[in-house]
């Protein structure tokens, strides 16, 4: 068989696992944003443990290549089993996420030095060898900005919302515009937005102190024509938290973080259930 038909035939194979694959998966979620230090990943990580409080069966895909941290920051450890003959990943699973990384297939500390089809081929075998079993909903943490990431992502898993991270302040409101719009562009039919960093809560007296200023994404959101899901405090158990691997939503189901990710839960099922009414 020559090269190229080759090549194409393993195309068709792998375009066929990831139909059969998207089958199992009800509702699938992108969360990026226009630029980074947003918390995005403390987001999906939060938001996709406040879906599962909420008893439903919940994926997580963490498709920042160059930047995976989300087994960091729900303590998941050990290697994905791998069965060569199959061609299939097993996601591994921690507090009853299931979740699928690069990082544990990398030396620790080591740099992913990929060009973009690399880091676009990663997320495509993500899609389609990892075994995720019947899903309710698939979340994807995509690195930042507008590249090559977001595009196959958007392409190959096909989702149907897109949730946007920024917070309060105007810089990072313009690049959440762009997000938006991108969103836009490649035809997902719901997006979201999520103000983060929206207001310190002081360990001290509790009262809240507008840090980054606030209300700037619920603002956006409406200028935009967009639904606004909820906007998240900044408390310091969240960053220590995602520091030592334990979640906030699972280890203070009573903090002001963990209330806003229950609600912004509820607002994602709630746009899901609007299409099954």
């Amino acid at each position: 068989m020559k090269p190229d038909a080759d090549r194409t035939r393993q195309m068709q194979e792998q375009s066929q696992r990831i139909e059969e694959t998207l089958k199992k998966i009800r509702n699938r979620i992108v969360v990026f944003s226009g630029k980074g230090g947003v918390g995005k990943t403390t987001v999906a990580v939060n938001l996709s443990y406040a879906l599962l409080q909420q008893k439903y069966k919940v994926g997580l895909l963490d498709a920042d290549i160059t930047g995976p941290n989300v087994p960091k920051m729900i303590g998941l450890e050990g290697f994905p089993w791998i069965d060569s003959e199959k061609k299939n990943i097993l996601a591994q699973e921690k507090n009853g996420l299931q979740v699928i990384s690069i990082a544990p297939m990398i030396p620790h500390d080591q740099p992913v030095i990929w060009r973009g089809p690399l880091r676009s081929g990663a997320i495509t075998q993500f899609l389609s060898d990892v075994v995720w079993g019947d899903l309710d909903f698939l979340v994807a943490d995509l690195p930042p900005g507008t590249g090559d990431e977001v595009l196959t992502t958007a392409q190959k898993m096909l989702p149907q919302m897109a949730i946007v991270v920024t917070t309060p302040q105007e810089i990072s409101l313009t690049d959440c515009r762009r997000a938006v719009n991108m969103a836009k562009k490649l035809t997902i039919p719901k997006i979201g937005v999520v103000e983060n960093m929206s207001g310190l809560v002081c360990p001290h007296c509790k009262k809240e102190i507008a840090l980054f200023d606030t209300g700037g994404g619920e603002k956006m959101a409406s200028e935009m024509g967009v639904p606004f899901l909820g906007r998240i405090p900044i408390e310091i158990e969240t960053r220590k938290s995602g520091d030592t691997g334990k979640p906030i939503v699972l280890t203070d189901p009573k903090s002001s973080t963990s209330q806003a990710f229950g609600t912004i839960a509820k607002n994602v099922s709630a746009l899901f259930s609007e299409n099954r009414k």
